[in-house]
């Protein structure tokens, strides 16, 4: 019997958008039998900037009642998808920040063979999406991790055309998540899952 996969899904969102991906990818994650955490880096920005902006303000309490990311929350876990808005082509200051915390797990090891993944959204086309994910292998790499990208392993892959993970276009809040992004997020959310579960019981991919 296959092994239950343990699955951390990480995140920062400020307007919503990588908040509705993260959810899709944890419920996918669960449809495929795998225990999910759903984690948001916690917020560094003041206040009053958030309450300045409607969507940001809106999110901000839609997502109250979701745990602030842990470093156990990595530790326990056999996969991590790490999600992130794309800030000049890099990753947002929030998660870097939680990432960075993650030195002494790092130091003892216990980042290392762990299945990683991520996912990424920017305002505008070609506004730094594969560069932010690129950014977060980057990342994984140093912890030895074993990155699992969606690839173009299934036919919806060349609707949505990142192979590198779930990506998504908000046009400053006016492109809501859509069905081709909620499929891309389901297709990585099953491949981080297979690969985790073959990997963590022996069995063939």
């Amino acid at each position: 019997m296959s092994e239950t996969v343990k699955l951390s899904v990480i995140y920062y969102s400020s307007t919503g958008t990588i908040s509705a991906i993260a959810r899709e990818i944890a419920d996918a994650a669960e449809k495929e039998g795998a225990e999910v955490r759903l984690r948001k880096a916690a917020e560094l920005a003041p206040e009053a900037a958030v309450q300045s902006n409607p969507a940001w303000a809106a999110n901000a309490e839609a997502t109250k009642d979701v745990a602030e990311a842990a470093a156990d929350d990595v530790v326990w876990a056999d996969a991590v998808v790490f999600g992130s808005p794309t800030r000049y082509g890099n990753v947002a200051a929030q998660l870097k920040q939680f990432i960075d915390t993650l030195g002494p797990q790092w130091a003892q090891g216990l980042l290392a063979d762990k299945v990683y993944s991520g996912f990424a959204s920017s305002s505008t086309r070609h506004g730094g999406q594969e560069s932010t994910l690129l950014a977060l292998s980057n990342t994984f790499y140093h912890f030895g991790g074993i990155i699992v990208p969606p690839g173009y392993t299934d036919a919806s892959k060349f609707a949505d055309g990142n192979p590198y993970g779930t990506s998504h276009v908000d046009g400053q809040g006016s492109l809501p998540v859509d069905d081709t992004t909620r499929t891309a997020a389901q297709v990585q959310a099953k491949r981080v899952v297979r690969v985790a579960r073959a990997l963590k019981s022996g069995e063939s991919l």
